[in-house]
């Protein structure tokens, strides 16, 4: 918390980072939306090859291993690094998304597309894949939600430090999806890789990185609530499923 003499300076901080972090989440979420739709035919990068190539595996890689490291001790210690002295610890939630989101938009704006389009989907075929893709990103809303929304959008940062209190986490997810398996975001954020109508050799290799990513990840974040709940998440994994509903939950 702040002393009075601090506080309006703390609360523009504080306000700016915010602002920046949620317009980034927006700018990164929706071009995720339109360019993944697209198959990536729709990046914005025209780098000429073998550039291109380099390019589009850097952007691929920077997204997975940034995201985890970020997670760990030694990312969280730079994290509070990255906003004014006293205000780091709270705003970390808000550096965090703020730099995902910037990850996202980089990634899916800044793909340069190679490959041609191996199938695409038309008439009723397409509005079925179009259904499953919303109802994918429905879904991803909905675990969002269930996790905590100001947790996974940054809000919980820079509104602690608004209202001049310590960031109050959430508990550990049990509820909505969570009831039903025990990492809701990572199956539908894969699910968002796997309904497109729009079938190309880049949508592939994206889906294909950011799928064993979503497995990985999960795996990483199960250890780390196993490090910070200890026996109620041993208890919440034995008789919840991993990513398969209605399957043994320790078998994740």
């Amino acid at each position: 918390m702040t002393s009075a003499a601090q506080r309006p300076g703390a609360i523009m901080v504080a306000v700016l980072y915010g602002l920046c972090c949620h317009i980034a989440f927006i700018a990164g979420v929706g071009a995720m939306m339109v360019v993944l739709f697209t198959g990536m035919t729709w990046g914005l990068g025209r780098l000429p090859a073998p550039w291109s190539w380099l390019a589009d595996a850097f952007l691929l890689v920077q997204f997975p291993l940034l995201h985890t490291a970020m997670l760990s001790r030694p990312g969280g210690a730079v994290l509070r690094r990255l906003a004014p002295s006293g205000l780091g610890a709270a705003l970390m939630p808000t550096t965090y998304a703020l730099i995902a989101s910037l990850q996202t938009g980089l990634l899916f704006l800044g793909w340069t597309p190679i490959g041609g389009v191996l199938w695409q989907a038309h008439g009723i075929t397409l509005a079925i894949f179009a259904t499953c893709y919303a109802g994918a990103w429905l879904l991803l809303l909905k675990a969002i939600l269930d996790a905590g929304f100001a947790l996974q959008t940054g809000l919980l940062g820079w509104r602690a430090v608004v209202r001049n209190q310590a960031p109050v986490y959430p508990p550990m997810p049990t509820r909505g999806l969570f009831r039903v398996i025990r990492q809701p975001i990572y199956v539908a954020f894969a699910l968002t890789l796997w309904t497109v109508p729009t079938v190309t050799p880049d949508g592939l290799v994206v889906a294909l990185v950011l799928t064993a990513y979503c497995v990985t990840g999960s795996m990483v974040k199960e250890a780390r609530f196993a490090r910070r709940f200890g026996p109620a998440f041993a208890h919440y994994r034995a008789r919840t499923p991993f990513w398969v509903p209605f399957m043994p939950g320790r078998k994740g």
